[in-house]
Formats: C-alpha cells, sequence, structure tokens
C-alpha cells in the first residue's frame, strides 16, 4: 500500500551524501535499484538521478514492522528513507561515488509500488531499441540515459551563460511561420480560420534571425526547435534542437572566433577537454580532394590521392575512358588490408557500388610476395609497381581505385576510407577532432530540378573575388560560407547573409527564380531589406549532435528525451495517429484513399 510523504521533505540526494557527513541523519527519497535479504540484516541499493546509495535495515533500529516492510521491497518500488550517515562495513565499492558510506535506516516509506518492469533499470544491458522507445519512461531512469540527458541540460545552461556574457539576447521566433520550399520537406499544420491555408513548421528561424539583424538586435541567439520532414538517420530526427545565433557588423573571421571560444568553454566545462585554438581550417576544395567529404574524420589519415596523370596512358580502358569524359581516377591506400579474402572485397565492391561506383579497380599487395589485381592484364608490370609505389603501397597492402566524376569519386573512396579505419582500428575514440570547412561551392547542379540549387540557402554570401563568375560560370562561384566538423560529423553551419539588393537579386536569378517567384516566396524578407539592413552573418549548432559526440553515443536518440523512429512515429504515444472526423471538417480537410 502506497504511503504519502505527510511533509517528511529529501534532505539530500544520493550521491549528495559524503563522509563528512558520517553520524549525521538524512532522508533520502527514490527508486529501489535492489534488495539482497540476509536474514537479520536486508541491504538495498537506492537509485535517483545523481546515482546510487546502499541502505540497511536492522530489526533492532526500525523495528519488526518496518523490517517486514523492508522485506517486502521490489525493483522500481518508490521509496523515502530516514537514516545515520556510516562507513560501510566489509568491502568498499570502488566503482560508486557512494562506496564507502551506506545509511542505516530508521524510517521506511513506500511511495509508490511498481510492477515487474519489461527490462533491467540498468546501464549494462542490451535492451532492443523498440523495447526501450515503447517503455522510454523506464529507459530514462536508465543511469547512462539520465547521464546524457544531465549533460544536455548543461551544455544549454553554459551555452545561455556564454552568449549572454559575449551581448547576445536570447530572443524567441515563431513556430507557425510560412512554407518557403527550397530544401526538406516541411511539416504543414493546416488552419482552422483560414481554410485551405497551412503554416509551417521552421526548418530553422533563418529568415526570422535575419530580421532580427534588421531590426538592430545586433546578437542574437536561440535554442530553437525546429522540424524537417525526411528521412532519418542516427544523426537526424524529424524534430530537433539548433544553438541558433547571426551577428551584425562581422564577417567570416567574428564568427568563428566566437564560436571556437564557446566550443573550448564548452568541452573545459563538461568534459575537462582542453581544445586547441585556432581550430584548423580547410577548404572544402582540399577536404574533398584529400578525404572525399566535406565532413572529413581527422582522427587518422589514408587520405585520397589522385592518380589521373599516372594512368592517363595506361591501357586500362575503366581509367582512360572516365578521364576523357572529364573525369577524375584517384585511390586509398589501407595499409594492411591487403589479405582480405575474395568475400571480403566482394563486400567491398558492393560498399563502392552502394555509393554510386560502377566498379572497383583495385591492387591486393598480398604478405606472401603475390599481388592480386584484376585489370593487371591490360597494363604492364612496370606500371603496376610504378603505380602501387606512387601511392606508398608495400607488401600487406590493399590500394582501391575509383575513377569517374568528381562527385561519384569523392562518395567511393570518402566511404571507403571510413570503412577501413574502422576494420583497421585506426580512429581514437577519445580523441575530439575539429576542423572548419570553408569556401563552399555557392551553388550545386540539380539534375532532378534541371537547375542550380543553394549549396547551403538563397541569402549566402557570395566570395566577392568570385562575383565576377556569377553569370558565365555560377558553378565556379565560391561562399562566405562555414562549416564546424568533429570527428567526421558536422555539428553546425552559417554564412555571412547577402545584404545588397543587387547580388541578392542575382542569386534568386541563378536560383531561376523570377522576380514575382522571389517575392511570392520571402517577399516580407525583401521588404524589410528597403529599410537599411547590416551586414550580417551567422552560425547554427545542432544541440543533439553537440551532445551525441560528447557523451560518445552512436545515435541522437539516446541524448532526446523523447525521440522518434526511423518512420518518424513514437512508439511510446503511437504517434501520429488519426484523429476524429469533427476535428478534421473544423479544418476542411478530406481524407481521400488513393487508388493502386
Amino acid at each position: 500500500m502506497a504511503e504519502s510523504m505527510q511533509g517528511l521533505k529529501r534532505t539530500h540526494r544520493c550521491t549528495e551524501v559524503t563522509a563528512e557527513m558520517i553520524g549525521s541523519t538524512v532522508t533520502l527519497m527514490g527508486w529501489v535499484q535492489k534488495r539482497r535479504n540476509l536474514g537479520s540484516l536486508i541491504f538495498v541499493d537506492l537509485r535517483d538521478r545523481s546515482g546510487l546509495m546502499q541502505l540497511y535495515f536492522d530489526e533492532e533500529t526500525i523495528g519488526r514492522e518496518g523490517f517486514e516492510k523492508a522485506g517486502s521491497l521490489r525493483s522500481e518500488f518508490v521509496i523515502a528513507v530516514t537514516g545515520t550517515v556510516e562507513e560501510r562495513g566489509g568491502e568498499f565499492n570502488e566503482s560508486l561515488v557512494t562506496g564507502h558510506l551506506e545509511i542505516r535506516v530508521d524510517s521506511l516509506r513506500i511511495l509508490a509500488e511498481s510492477e515487474t518492469p519489461p527490462f533491467p533499470i540498468d546501464a549494462d544491458i542490451t535492451v532492443k531499441d523498440d523495447l526501450r522507445l515503447k517503455y522510454r519512461y523506464l529507459d530514462l531512469r536508465r543511469p547512462n540515459i539520465q547521464r546524457n540527458l544531465i549533460m544536455r541540460s548543461k551544455v544549454a545552461t553554459l551555452t545561455r551563460q556564454f552568449l549572454a556574457n559575449e551581448g547576445f539576447l536570447e530572443i524567441e521566433t515563431p513556430m507557425l511561420t510560412k512554407s518557403t520550399p527550397e530544401g526538406a520537406r516541411d511539416y504543414l499544420v493546416p488552419s482552422r480560420v483560414h481554410p485551405g491555408s497551412f503554416y509551417a513548421l521552421p526548418q530553422s528561424p533563418q529568415l526570422f534571425k535575419q530580421l532580427l539583424m534588421v531590426s538592430g538586435y545586433d546578437r542574437y541567439f536561440q535554442l530553437a526547435k525546429c522540424f524537417r520532414d525526411e528521412d532519418l538517420r542516427a544523426d537526424r530526427q524529424p524534430e530537433f534542437t539548433q544553438i541558433d545565433m547571426e551577428l551584425s557588423f562581422v564577417d567570416v573571421d567574428d564568427v568563428i572566433d566566437v564560436n571556437e571560444r564557446l566550443l573550448a568553454y564548452l568541452f573545459k566545462e563538461c568534459l575537462d577537454i582542453e581544445v586547441s585554438l585556432p581550430i584548423q581550417r580547410m577548404t572544402w576544395q582540399e577536404a574533398m580532394d584529400r578525404f572525399g567529404s566535406d565532413k572529413p574524420d581527422l582522427r587518422f589519415g589514408m587520405e585520397i590521392q589522385d592518380v589521373s596523370d599516372l594512368v592517363k596512358d595506361c591501357g586500362f580502358g575503366v581509367f582512360t575512358g572516365a578521364l576523357e569524359h572529364g573525369g577524375i581516377v584517384r585511390a586509398v591506400c589501407a595499409k594492411g588490408l591487403g589479405d582480405v579474402s575474395s568475400k571480403k572485397m566482394k563486400n567491398i565492391e558492393k560498399s563502392a557500388k552502394d555509393y554510386g561506383a560502377k566498379g572497383l579497380a583495385y591492387i591486393q599487395l598480398k604478405s606472401d610476395g603475390t599481388v592480386k589485381c584484376p585489370f593487371a592484364k591490360f597494363v604492364s608490370e612496370d606500371f603496376l609497381a610504378n603505380l602501387t609505389g606512387a601511392v606508398g603501397a608495400e607488401q600487406g597492402d590493399l590500394v582501391v581505385f575509383a575513377a569517374d566524376q568528381f562527385k561519384v569519386v569523392c562518395d567511393v573512396l570518402g566511404a571507403l576510407r571510413l570503412k577501413f579505419a574502422d576494420e583497421l582500428g585506426l580512429i581514437d575514440k577519445n580523441e575530439y577532432r575539429f576542423v572548419w570547412i570553408t569556401e563552399f561551392p555557392l551553388l550545386e547542379w540539380s539534375e532532378d530540378q534541371g537547375r542550380y540549387t543553394a549549396m547551403h540557402h538563397p541569402f549566402t554570401m557570395p566570395m566577392e573575388e568570385d562575383l565576377a563568375f556569377i553569370d558565365e560560370q555560377p558553378g565556379k562561384v565560391r561562399a562566405k560560407a562555414y562549416d564546424i566538423v568533429l570527428n567526421g560529423t558536422e555539428l553546425g553551419g552559417g554564412s555571412v547573409r547577402i545584404h545588397q539588393n543587387d547580388i541578392q537579386e542575382k542569386m534568386f536569378e541563378c536560383l531561376g527564380f523570377t522576380k514575382e517567384q522571389a517575392h511570392e516566396r520571402f517577399g516580407f524578407l525583401l521588404t524589410a531589406f528597403k529599410y537599411g539592413v547590416p551586414p550580417h552573418a551567422g552560425l547554427a549548432y545542432g544541440l543533439d549532435r553537440l551532445v551525441m559526440l560528447m557523451t560518445k553515443e552512436d545515435s541522437i536518440r539516446d541524448v532526446i528525451a523523447f525521440p522518434k523512429i526511423k518512420d518518424a512515429s513514437c512508439l511510446m504515444t503511437n504517434a501520429p495517429d488519426v484523429v476524429d472526423d469533427k476535428q478534421l471538417e473544423e479544418l476542411f480537410i478530406q481524407i481521400v484513399e488513393q487508388g493502386e
């Protein structure tokens, strides 16, 4: 039978009890982790969000009725105890903060009983994700998840403190806004009072934070909830949180400076890790050339090497054909993988095809001195020797090649580089390696849409020295854009914004928008820009991704209290779900079944 607290007050959390308090009386409250009945003594591990404290009950201290009540305790019962802090008798538990202490209980109240949970509340057990997320309120009791959410709270609090001290103002922007379909799909919200019209949930506060710069709030930030209706991955959710900021009267270096100091502050305060400043910078072109990715993992080498000049006259059609059609040939040398099995090579080839390769050329320099090379019959032995020597390959190594257009080659070799590093154990999980990626292309060609699209968004400022190319060679124009990357994951990105009307109109022209279309989508911003807009720039981090990396988790689901699964549904609440016909009628919505 559950009891009330009857005016009882908790004095401490479990791990707030210290050796200096031995002999003191304390009141603790929490959940029963486990109970051990030794006959004359009953031991209970009490758990709250801070950790564990060992309790012990003896009949002499708590009385017969209290001792029997202690014997009825089960895992996940919620209890309140009052007792005396003592040094543990017997062996200490060095793995616990409170491992030298225990509480001799003289009063026990059972505040709530519990059924047997569907899985143990323990950090070290393996539970299927579907079961964890169905009972997320129980999963959230597990110490590892609690540590993650406590870390998330600390990061958020410290971010607010740091940015406030830097002169930023925290300002909220709307959740119900206008759809601007230039990017990921919007989540739409029907309007009851405007039949047939829809709000969109924000993919980011981008336009509003730029309007705040127009309004004179020269340093803005927000921990902003954002929404994107896109396919999910380990580091994506349909709703996520950004550390969002915008600054006036600044350029690239100013934004990078304040954000480097923010990152250094967070890592020092949360993890006691020193981030060496300034953080390395690398242009987009260099990152793609060396690592095949605009979010390179720099914790290991194994860089991509251009062998186009070496193979241009080799006689192997895959190489020469790619070059004749304006492509490139590049290679990755994986030290120590020369003896992989034929089955493993087929798996590697499949991975290459998954990223766009038509096939995979390779050379295996086996440790027994033999060489396996599927294209050896098309080239001379001297050519093979020169080629392997040029990429630094030795006996026991594997060299893989990609011959295609630039993007395909980068995608393929960038992915294989990561795959090889994982298999070879080259990645130090305890290292945090930051890099800024700068000078992105302003535009990228979309085959599906048959036009250029903005690599970041339509308000990104071109580099001034590239403006001369914007009419004849728009793909050659670089942007004043920058991403911050940590261990191969993009933490955030931003850019200097366009604040001149003529450049903004030219940008819309490059994107294939007429003036009418541009004003239909972004008219309120363009109108505002007629009334004195300062030069401004900004950046947004994915808070979820940042905390995921800080806590060394593999998925952002483990740093979000109530995440969705890969189809954007919630196993705990069964959202999304059907609604009453009356609600649909009020919104002038009719559900129509589509024919097969």
